[in-house]
């Protein structure tokens, strides 16, 4: 489909890119009051077999093969249910892993909010509001749940599931009322999410995908755990992360991550779910993040650390409270 007109259009030629992507903070119009929550059947169960990694790269055979026994070498000894991505198209590569069973969300899902909010300013020819852009700073960079819950509310479920469709997130289904914590997402969906905003497109404009970046290389510093581990101090890492405890398959932690550079970018998703507690996920994904990094950058001189234990990461806000019918 072609691209809406994007209003940063109409200033090219009169101002940088920087000041464009500026612009989208022109306060606008008000919000909508947030939806009320519903009560919602328990998440499907992941199953527990444990698929196997599949690696592929018709230029680089070799580093797809290996890659794939780091990766199962990582996983050794671990309990979680693992489901991941990695997209590399500089060396032509897609590594996966359960990449189509289906996890409750937790926080990853603020940056399909995202996408749909940068969406619907660009349907709307307009920039985005000064609200808009507060809560999606906060949602962002901080995991606000409250920011979350408001433009959710704001964009409803009519126009998410408009957003999912265009975006081709076909396994993607949106969680019940207000409970955007519970949508259902696969790593392969994920991974078309972070294509969108790395990569050019007909769903996102340039400026769009650069603010949605910008606010993903921000999160602070306690939430930078995850996929970044092991990363070239040389690239820009792009990253979100979500966490979850419920009464059935224990956390739910997940991340996901672009990792850009001047001329190139490779992505990175790891869901996980049957962890008993959140530090062990965490090292999951992080032990995962290690090899493919390494990997992907067999020369890279300085790399960052793997975050350690920190209580701020289960705070009772990024939880869904105890409702009837929601374990």
């Amino acid at each position: 489909m072609a691209a809406p007109k994007s209003p940063v259009r109409r200033w090219r030629g009169l101002l940088s890119p920087l000041v464009a992507v500026a612009l989208l903070g022109s306060a606008m119009v008000p919000l909508l009051a947030p939806a009320a929550a519903a009560a919602s059947p328990a998440a499907p169960a992941v199953t527990a077999a444990a698929p196997a990694i599949v690696c592929t790269s018709a230029s680089h055979p070799a580093l797809a093969a290996g890659l794939a026994r780091d990766i199962q070498a990582a996983l050794r000894g671990r309990s979680s249910t693992v489901a991941l991505w990695v997209d590399d198209p500089k060396d032509g590569l897609v590594c996966s892993r359960n990449g189509t069973a289906h996890f409750d969300s937790a926080s990853v899902v603020k940056v399909t909010i995202l996408g749909a909010v940068l969406r619907k300013a660009l349907d709307q020819h307009r920039y985005l509001t000064s609200t808009e852009v507060s809560r999606l700073r906060a949602m962002i960079t901080q995991s606000d749940n409250n920011a979350a819950s408001a433009l959710w509310a704001q964009l409803g479920h009519a126009y998410l599931q408009h957003f999912l469709n265009i975006a081709g997130m076909k396994q993607t289904s949106l969680g019940p009322g207000g409970y955007w914590g519970l949508t259902q997402i696969t790593a392969h969906d994920e991974m078309l999410l972070l294509r969108l905003l790395l990569t050019p497109n007909a769903v996102l404009s340039p400026a769009s995908r650069a603010y949605g970046l910008s606010l993903m290389a921000q999160v602070i510093s306690s939430q930078r755990w995850g996929v970044p581990a092991g990363a070239p101090t040389s690239v820009v890492v792009h990253v979100k992360n979500g966490w979850l405890p419920r009464a059935t398959h224990g956390w739910r932690i997940h991340s996901i991550g672009g990792f850009t550079w001047s001329t190139g970018w490779y992505s990175i998703v790891v869901l996980t779910q049957d962890n008993p507690t959140m530090a062990y996920g965490v090292t999951t994904i992080q032990a995962i993040a290690r090899a493919v990094h390494h990997d992907l950058n067999p020369a890279a001189k300085s790399v960052l650390p793997a975050a350690t234990a920190n209580p701020a990461w289960g705070t009772p806000d990024e939880r869904i409270p105890a409702l009837p019918g929601i374990p």
